[in-house]
């Protein structure tokens, strides 16, 4: 296994609301690489969360805006977002028709966004192999979309394990990101099936100290 550098991305899914700014501030001081920012539309899954506003609001504190739609027709909304500062869309197989050209789609909205793909935990991971080369980065739940503070499943190991495999025999630049349940007792065993960026919501928002959580999730 190669050496990879892991890429945290604290979700404002867990943050407190009451105090955004300060919270984001203490994603950067603490280490964080980028800010994940999960939006819900209460159709695709349940539970409502942000809009393109929400997102400008934070965009510039000087992390990487990691935008995971999870939403009905992703690429109607997707030019927002990218108006209000992601530089990631990352958009759901299963909410789209052809994820080729919805790619390609919101692709032509800027010409420095960068586009994902996220699967379900009940979606097959060699449904989505044949496109990753099209993707800069794919994105595994493993969690049911929709509330934070959800336990891992663990079959999610092996579907990053066939991502790992499958992207480094290809050389493709496409990263492997997870999100669901990472924390002191996951995160080793997901690092070391081959995922590059961590989610963090809960295990980071409630750490007493969070440089410490960075650090851990980093293995470090």
């Amino acid at each position: 296994m190669k050496n990879r550098e892991i890429l945290v991305s604290p979700s404002l899914l867990s943050a407190d609301k009451r105090r955004l700014e300060s919270e984001v501030e203490s994603c950067k001081n603490a280490g964080a690489d980028w800010l994940h920012y999960d939006i819900i539309d209460g159709h695709f899954a349940p539970n409502i969360t942000f809009g393109a506003d929400f997102v400008k609001a934070l965009s510039d504190k000087g992390l990487f805006n990691d935008v995971h739609l999870m939403i009905e027709d992703p690429c109607k909304y997707a030019k927002k977002f990218i108006d209000s500062g992601a530089d990631l869309i990352t958009f759901h197989y299963e909410a789209v028709e052809d994820c080729l050209k919805a790619c390609e789609r919101i692709r032509g909205m800027s010409e420095k966004i960068k586009v994902g793909i996220s699967i379900k935990p009940r979606t097959s991971v060699e449904e989505v192999l044949p496109y990753l080369n099209y993707f800069d980065l794919i994105l595994v739940m493993s969690v049911e979309p929709g509330f934070s503070g959800q336990a891992f499943i663990p079959s999610s190991l092996d579907k990053i394990r066939i991502l790992r495999k499958y992207i480094d025999e290809n050389n493709l630049n496409t990263l492997i990101e997870v999100d669901g349940g990472i924390n002191q007792d996951t995160c080793q065993d997901v690092v070391k099936a081959g995922a590059d960026v961590l989610v963090t919501g809960s295990f980071f928002f409630s750490s007493l100290y969070r440089p410490g959580a960075i650090k851990m999730l980093k293995g470090k």
